[in-house]
């Protein structure tokens, strides 16, 4: 018996490999402004060609009502890193922000609070290697990556300025995230490891290699001509044909195949979760309107559909079925508890105060959330949507719009397209779902906007028409 718990001990304390043995790896890959009906597995009808993220929904679940929690990308990272709705950790807009209107927005963190035990914590401590490259967006010196759990910090070079890295056939840096990471797998196959990738991707300025832009811009003169709606003072795109986007798409599509090709290179396939999501809708009224997500309203900086629901899909080796779907809705901040469970970790409740695992239904099983889901944004957004808050609950979404009080009220599976404000019609199902997002702020400690003493109300209200670009030569961001 004294040399058998001598063996233990010595495979315990001189061989930690065999501790990982059951330690699956995680590699999560986080798009940067991409919107749900980009992607062919979510919209067979869209533009663009995304063979290598419609592979990945072949072998695992995807999910149709997967959300994040802020419509821009700052609060939706924190909501990845904590398990916890932005209000809670101060970061409710893009860093910096700042827009004003007839309100003054509310206050908005300057970084993620070190005092958060982020999910790169977690699984570090746990004995995971971390890695990191591509856009932080949550703090500047003293609150990295390296300060937030990830061992391995690839920033330089592949953040959203460029850095060192960037290229003209790279302008995204899409090859230069993807050359980290596959360095890092194959330095790292014969450990546990967590690997986030958070590319620049297809955030603006867009832009991609030479090649790939005159492709596309053969291929879009087949495509519909552009076609414009409206959304309160801005233009929203309604197609999809921009050939440089497209190129864009294609280009990370790609980067994605070569992590998934280094994965089974490595053997490692069977023993990896992968994760793909959005941190938040495409960009469809402002900023040169790049794509359209229609049939959903609205996009990035909007509480409509078009900017919180993200094309979201999970494999998890002997977990997940291959090719299944998944329509209960789910939102960023239960990533945290699922993937901890997924790793075999106990949860960290007082951490992820609002995520809720939903390990339940990788597995297929019927879940119930037992609670709605929230967002606030007490901000003005580049893209022209206003201050407001909103929540869903079961089939029924309020959005309270907090410069003048107005509330809109949607069945979302009768009504994807949010197009029938029923809340004239709907009073007592308003002053439920109201009830409860005013008891949600309270909890959370949201911040609210103020008003401006400075706000003209003659003013014309800034309008994000589309200008005609100015030519460029192919590629170019």
């Amino acid at each position: 018996m004294h040399r058998f718990c001598s063996a233990l001990l010595f495979l315990f304390v001189f061989c930690p490999a065999l501790w990982a043995a059951d330690k699956p790896n995680i590699v999560f890959i986080l798009a940067d402004d991409l919107g749900q009906m980009d992607i062919g597995a979510f919209n067979p009808k869209t533009f663009y060609e995304t063979p290598n993220i419609d592979g990945l929904a072949k072998r695992g679940m995807k999910f149709t009502q997967g959300y994040a929690a802020c419509c821009v990308c700052s609060p939706t990272r924190g909501s990845l890193m904590t398990g916890k709705y932005p209000p809670r950790f101060g970061v409710t807009n893009f860093i910096p922000g700042g827009r004003a209107g007839k309100l003054l927005s509310a206050p908005n963190a300057g970084q993620l609070p070190l005092a958060e035990v982020t999910i790169a914590e977690s699984l570090r401590d746990a004995g995971y290697e971390t890695f990191f490259a591509g856009k932080w967006h949550l703090g500047g010196a003293g609150f990295m990556p390296r300060d937030q759990g990830f061992t391995h910090d690839e920033t330089e070079g592949t953040g959203p300025k460029g850095g060192k890295g960037k290229k003209q056939d790279d302008p995204k840096n899409t090859d230069s995230i993807t050359d980290a990471v596959v360095k890092f797998i194959e330095a790292n196959k014969d450990k546990p490891f967590y690997a986030y990738l958070p590319y620049n991707a297809p955030h603006v300025p867009i832009g991609a290699r030479a090649d790939l832009v005159a492709k596309w811009q053969e291929k879009a003169k087949q495509a519909p001509a552009d076609a414009w709606g409206q959304e309160r003072a801005n233009q929203v795109r309604l197609v999809q044909n921009n050939p440089v986007y497209a190129a864009m798409l294609e280009q990370f599509d790609t980067a994605i195949g070569r992590v998934l090709a280094t994965l089974e290179k490595n053997g490692l396939t069977e023993k990896t979760i992968v994760v793909f999501m959005s941190d938040n809708g495409g960009l469809s009224t402002a900023e040169g309107h790049p794509t359209s997500n229609l049939p959903l309203r609205g996009g990035k900086g909007w509480p409509y559909e078009g900017g919180v629901r993200e094309p979201m899909i999970v494999v998890a080796p002997g977990v997940t079925k291959p090719d299944t779907s998944c329509d209960s809705p789910v939102i960023s901040t239960d990533f945290y508890p699922t993937l901890l469970q997924l790793a075999g970790q106990p949860l960290k409740p007082e951490q992820h105060l609002d995520g809720v695992s939903f390990l339940p239904l990788l597995k297929g099983e019927m879940m119930q959330r037992g609670k709605p889901l929230f967002w606030h944004y007490p901000h003005y957004s580049n893209q022209g949507g206003p201050p407001c808050s909103t929540i869903r609950d079961g089939d029924w979404k309020l959005i309270e719009w907090h410069e003048d009080g107005a509330l809109e009220l949607y069945n979302i599976p009768q009504d994807i397209g949010e197009k029938n404000n029923l809340a004239a019609a709907q009073p007592d199902k308003v002053k439920e779902l109201y009830a409860k997002l005013i008891a949600w702020r309270k909890e959370v400690g949201a911040l609210m906007p103020t008003p401006n003493p400075n706000f003209d109300p003659n003013a014309k209200p800034e309008s994000r028409t589309p200008k005609k670009a100015k030519k460029k030569k192919p590629g170019a961001p």
